[in-house]
C-alpha cells in the first residue's frame, strides 16, 4: 500500500493573480495552477491512499482554498481521498471553523503553517487548538522548513520548535512536512527523541544532493519507521516524488560514500501513516 500524505487542494477560482509570478522561484519545471478533486485523482491513479488539505496562504503563496473544498473532495472519492482542516490562529473564530471541519465536514487532521501566516507554534492563540486535536485524536502536519515567499521570517520554519509542543502535548501526535529542510539533521533529532513527533519527505528528493544527506542521516539515527511519503502535488506529481527516492541510490557507493539502502527506500514509499499519526485507525 501506498499512501500520498500530503496533497495541496484548490479549485481554479482559489487562484490569485501573484500565484504564478512566485512560481518561477519554486522548481525548474512549469507547475499547474490546477489542482482540483480531479486533477488530483489523475495523479494519484497510482496510489492507494492520499491525505489533502486546502492552501491557505493567500498573502504568500496567492492561493486561498478552504475546508469545504477538501470535505467535498473526501465526499466525492472516499476510497481515496482523507482531508485535514487548515488552521489560521490570526482568526478569532479558528477554534470554531476547526470543530466545523472535524464535526461537521468530517475532516481527520489539521494541516499547519507557521512560516506562512507568521504565528509560531509557541503562540498562546494555538493552545486552544493543541487541546481540541489531543482531545479528538486529530494528528497535525505541519509545513516547517524553509520557504520561498518572503513575508515572515525563516526562523518560523526551525524543526526544534516542534520539540516543546510535542513535550507539552505528549498525546497529540506531530507531523513535519518536508524534512524541516534545510534543518533536516534538527529534524531528525526531534522525531527520534520524541515518540509523538513524525516527519515526511514531500518535495525534497527534486533537490538531489541534499535529499541523499537527508536520506543518509535518516538511516544513520535509525528513524527509518517515524518517515512517511508525500508528493506535495501539484508541486510534484506522486510518480514523479517515487521515482526520485528510489534515484537516490544512484548517488553514492563510490569512493567510500554510503549508499542508501533499497530497504530504507521500499520502508518510505510504501509508509502507512494511518496506522501510526492516530492513536486509532481512523479508516477502521
Amino acid at each position: 500500500m501506498i499512501t500520498d500524505c500530503h496533497i495541496n487542494i484548490w479549485n481554479d477560482d482559489h487562484v490569485l493573480p501573484h500565484y504564478a509570478t512566485g512560481m518561477a522561484r519554486v522548481r525548474e519545471k512549469d507547475i499547474p495552477a490546477r489542482s482540483d478533486a480531479d486533477a488530483i485523482m489523475a495523479a494519484i491513479a497510482e496510489i492507494d491512499r492520499a491525505i489533502v488539505f486546502a492552501v491557505r496562504y493567500a498573502e504568500t503563496i496567492g492561493i486561498d482554498s478552504d475546508d469545504e473544498t477538501t470535505a467535498a473532495a473526501a465526499r466525492k472519492y472516499p476510497e481515496k481521498l482523507t482531508g485535514f482542516a487548515y488552521v489560521d490562529p490570526r482568526r478569532k473564530d479558528a477554534l470554531e471553523r476547526l470543530e466545523h471541519a472535524h464535526q461537521t465536514l468530517g475532516l481527520k487532521g489539521v494541516k499547519y503553517g507557521p512560516i506562512y501566516n507568521g504565528v509560531p507554534l509557541d503562540d498562546p492563540r494555538l493552545d486552544p487548538i493543541y487541546r481540541y486535536c489531543t482531545g479528538n485524536d486529530l494528528p497535525i502536519t505541519m509545513h516547517m522548513g524553509t520557504t520561498y515567499t518572503r513575508l515572515y521570517q525563516a526562523e518560523l520554519g526551525r524543526p526544534l520548535a516542534v520539540e516543546a509542543v510535542a513535550l507539552r502535548y505528549p498525546d497529540l501526535k506531530l507531523v513535519m512536512a518536508h524534512m524541516a529542510h534545510p534543518w533536516f539533521e534538527e529534524c531528525i533529532a526531534v522525531i527520534r527523541k520524541q515518540p509523538n513527533v513524525y516527519a515526511e519527505i514531500s518535495a525534497i528528493y527534486y533537490r538531489r544532493w541534499q535529499f541523499y544527506n537527508v536520506m543518509i542521516a535518516i538511516e544513520e539515527y535509525q528513524v527509518t519507521d517515524k518517515i512517511f511519503f508525500g508528493s506535495d502535488f501539484p508541486f510534484s506529481t506522486p510518480d514523479e516524488a517515487i521515482s526520485l527516492t528510489r534515484a537516490v541510490r544512484d548517488i553514492g557507493g563510490q569512493a567510500g560514500m554510503p549508499r542508501v539502502s533499497e530497504e530504507t527506500i521500499e520502508r518510505i514509499i510504501q509508509s502507512n501513516p494511518f496506522a501510526h499519526w492516530w492513536h486509532q485507525n481512523p479508516l477502521g
